[in-house]
């Protein structure tokens, strides 16, 4: 990234990351970052909350915003979700719309569709390394027939950072003039607690198979802080209690995994050391108990 000059009439703004799930949102966040303070998954629907990463390019400040996924409501939670992505897209500046190369145009028209505020949108044209040149041509040539509705396409492969400096360029042409709305030196506004949690549920999705890491949720129950070690209590929430022993595993093996891929993450952003203590809890119904899940965070 270019440093800021002061001297220069500042921009700053916010920009909603939007797609269908499992697109590649939290990877293209953590990538323009360079530092990976969202979840991700290879599963689909793990980004459950808005979360933001703050990326200064030249004299702009660009707020993404992670969303959901786009999707069909289902439960309760898959309602509050869904919610969280339209009022992304009604709350920002700009909307970045993820498109991987290997999808058709069906789910970019259901978000026009969605669009009703007709925020401004760039189309990023994602996993070209996937694919051969004939084919990026032609899947460019099906978003021509929507090139009154999008301000630019912009190609990228996130794993090499291509594309990553026309994307950061064009989104700092349609940001407001205004004074930076965060500190330069933050990397995001999120709650501590709320990236750890997502760390968790990383490693639930990592290490469990089936359904038990859509009927999962995480929550921190304190972090005591020391100058050399953050030790962090944590409760891991399940809908059956037959979902209990395979997050445990056999003499602890699962929970374990799950301790271990998160501690490493939460220590390589805290950059000291931690320690994880981790319980499981049975709720049965929490993804249609509206009440509880309000209590735990997702509020409408």
């Amino acid at each position: 990234m270019t440093k800021v000059d002061s001297s220069k009439r500042t921009h700053a703004g916010f920009v909603s990351l939007i797609g269908r799930p499992n697109a590649g949102k939290s990877t293209l966040m953590n990538s323009l970052l360079g530092e990976n303070i969202a979840m991700v998954s290879q599963k689909a629907n793990a980004t459950r909350k808005r979360s933001n990463a703050i990326v200064m390019y030249e004299d702009t400040q660009i707020i993404f915003v992670d969303t959901p996924g786009l999707h069909e409501r289902e439960k309760v939670l898959n309602q509050y979700m869904l919610d969280e992505a339209l009022k992304a897209m009604g709350d920002c500046d700009l909307i970045v719309y993820l498109a991987p190369i290997t999808d058709g145009v069906e789910h970019y028209e259901k978000f026009l569709k969605l669009n009703n505020d007709r925020v401004k949108h760039i189309i990023v044209l994602s996993k070209i390394d996937q694919v051969k040149q004939d084919k990026l041509f032609k899947r460019i040539a099906s978003y021509n027939q929507f090139a009154d509705r999008f301000e630019a396409l912009i190609p990228v492969a996130i794993p090499r950072k291509v594309g990553h400096e026309d994307l950061l360029k064009q989104i700092s042409k349609y940001l407001p003039e205004s004074p930076f709305l965060y500190d330069p030196e933050d990397l995001t506004s999120e709650l501590v607690r709320d990236i750890y949690a997502g760390f968790i549920r990383e490693g639930i999705f990592e290490n469990v198979s089936d359904e038990i890491p859509y009927e999962s949720d995480v929550i921190i129950d304190s972090i005591d802080e020391d100058d050399g070690l953050d030790v962090i209590h944590a409760t891991i929430i399940i809908e059956k209690e037959s979902q209990k022993g395979i997050i445990i595993g056999k003499g602890g093996e699962s929970i374990k995994r799950i301790g271990q891929s998160a501690r490493e993450k939460i220590e390589r952003l805290s950059t000291k050391k931690a320690y994880l203590d981790l319980q499981v809890t049975v709720k049965k119904g929490w993804t249609k108990d509206k009440v509880f899940l309000e209590e735990i965070g997702y509020k409408a």
